[in-house]
Order: structure tokens, then C-alpha cells, then sequence
């Protein structure tokens, strides 16, 4: 069983527009939700892959009433969310459909107690014990500590799962110190954490703080790769256009299943660009479009610099 991590769970609405215009009304063509937040994306499209996968995390509110009756319908996918007070946040992604840009809109989540931070740790120690991989995915909600992920970390590497962290900002920083097997920024919050802008330098340079395997998402030029057995970058044959949002969450899962998998690491990096591409031109995030998925992942080009 693969584990999915959100501690900040949301309800994923996404509105389709002919044309968005600021200070104007829209007729939305198309409304969807979704189960979100980052993990809860890795959730869905590992179960697509055919993996066994169990998502936890907070659920609260009529928000996460919705959110836990979406998951219900989700094949493939165990609910594990730790019930809290608050309520779960929402998220609205815009889709211009004349230019295919995205607008998103994000709620901060709901304030987390400290009984229900204690209370998701006794539950993720439980589900460690099951687990062959953890993914931990997305922003901290207020009152979870900004050193959650490190915890979190070091729980996985007692219990002997490997863990991929997807984090940003002080909660990035500190998980990457606890040493997972592997973290993937984008290029601006790898920028953040190392302080340089140019990607190989930094990548490189993550490893050293900590990280065993750092994979960095530079956009529409695929992924880089730096890891204990070599450097490569891995680049889509074409820019896609469609909604970008969630295809960073299609990587994790490919890079994930591909760890548990036991493949290596051209082939998981195949494998995270061509989901990520198919995600560009499924409906929401969690999703990913099957025919792109197959199309791309033969035409992905994976090119090996000098070892990191």
C-alpha cells in the first residue's frame, strides 16, 4: 500500500469560461469538483496506475463532508482522514478557454488543534505500518507545526518507508533536514531553499542538505533529476496546452509508483513527465488523460549530465 499525506485538504472546484475578463461577470460553461489537495491528487492517480493506495490527512466542515462522499466514489482510493473542527478549505481554479490559462483561487485551510495534530499522528504511525512509500504533499493548514513534515519524515525512515516530500517554503526546509528519499520542488521553490536560480547548482545543492534524490519540475522542460546513482534531465517531445494544475501531483505519483515499482531512474522520470503531460489535458487535477499518457511516455528524451 502506497500513503498520500494532506494536511490541508480542500474541495477542488474548477470553472470553465469562455473568456475571462476582469471586473466583468461569466457565464461558467462547465463546473466540476473534485476531492483535493496535493496528496489527495497523488491519491487518485496512483489508484489509475492500479496501485493500492490510502489517503489521510484533515477532512472537517460541509466542505470535508463532500470532499470524504467524493473519495467514496474514487476506485481505488481508502479514506484514513482524521476528522477536525474546522472546516475544510476550497479551491477554485478559472479556465479561460480562449487562451487556456488558468486562474486559481486558494482558502488557507481550517486552524488545526493540537489534540487533532496528536491525534493524525497516532494515526499515521498506524498506517506506516502497511505502508511501501508515503507521499507527504502540500501547505501546512494554521496549527499544525511548521516543522510537521520533518516529524513526519523521521517517523517514515523508524518505520522503514521511504518517504517523497512536496512541500514549500520553512516546512520544506525543515522536512528536507530530516532526510527523505527524495523531495520535488518546482524551480521557484527550489530556488527558495537553496538561494540559487539556476536549477543544476540547486538541485545538486538540496541533495547535499539533506535530501537522498531531489527532482525538480522546471515547467513545460520536463524534470531534473539529481540522485545518488546520477543527474538527468527529462523533457516532454512538445508543450501541451491545457490546465497545468495538478500535473506537478501527476509527477509525484509517477515517481512514486515507479519507486515502488523497483524501476530506475530514467524510467521513473519517463513515467512522472508523461503523467504530468496527460494531466495538462484531463479535466481536473487528480486525472490524467490516458491516450496523451501513452503517446508521450514513448517520446519522453532523457538526457544523462555528469554524476550528481
Amino acid at each position: 500500500m502506497i500513503l498520500t499525506v494532506t494536511l490541508n485538504t480542500a474541495l477542488d472546484v474548477t470553472y470553465r469560461v469562455p473568456r475571462l475578463r476582469p471586473h466583468s461577470s461569466h457565464r461558467v460553461t462547465e463546473a466540476t469538483e473534485r476531492p483535493g489537495g496535493k496528496g489527495v491528487n497523488v491519491a487518485r492517480v496512483l489508484a489509475a496506475l492500479g496501485h493500492e493506495v490510502t489517503a489521510t490527512g484533515f477532512a472537517g466542515g460541509p466542505a470535508g463532508s463532500v470532499v470524504r462522499e467524493l473519495l467514496a466514489d474514487s476506485p481505488g482510493v481508502v479514506d484514513a482522514l482524521v476528522p477536525c473542527a474546522g472546516g475544510t478549505r476550497r479551491t477554485v481554479a478559472v479556465v479561460d478557454a480562449a487562451s487556456g490559462d488558468t486562474t486559481q483561487f486558494n482558502e488557507p485551510g481550517p486552524l488545526i488543534t493540537a489534540a487533532e495534530w496528536s491525534a493524525f499522528l497516532t494515526r499515521y504511525e498506524g498506517l506506516l505500518a502497511g505502508a511501501c512509500a508515503v507521499a507527504l504533499c502540500g501547505s501546512l493548514p494554521p496549527g499544525v507545526p511548521v516543522g510537521a513534515y520533518a516529524v513526519l519524515v523521521r517517523l517514515a525512515r523508524a518505520a522503514g518507508v521511504p518517504a517523497l516530500l512536496d512541500a514549500s517554503g520553512e516546512a520544506l526546509r525543515r522536512g528536507v533536514a530530516a532526510r527523505p528519499e527524495m523531495i520535488k520542488p518546482n524551480a521557484a521553490e527550489l530556488a527558495e531553499l537553496t538561494g540559487s536560480r539556476d536549477p543544476l547548482p540547486a538541485t545538486r545543492d538540496a541533495r547535499r542538505r539533506g535530501a537522498h534524490a531531489v527532482v525538480t519540475s522546471l515547467g513545460p522542460d520536463g524534470l531534473l533529476a539529481a540522485t545518488p546513482q546520477g543527474t538527468w534531465q527529462a523533457a516532454p517531445p512538445r508543450t501541451l496546452s491545457g490546465n497545468p494544475t495538478g500535473a506537478g501531483d501527476s509527477a509525484v505519483a509517477g515517481l512514486l509508483s515507479a519507486l515502488t515499482e523497483g524501476l530506475d531512474w530514467p524510467a521513473r522520470l519517463i513515467r512522472a513527465v508523461a503523467l504530468s503531460a496527460a494531466t495538462v489535458h484531463a479535466p481536473a487535477a487528480g486525472e490524467f488523460d490516458p491516450r496523451t499518457y501513452e503517446e508521450v511516455r514513448g517520446s519522453v528524451k532523457v538526457t544523462a549530465t555528469q554524476a550528481g
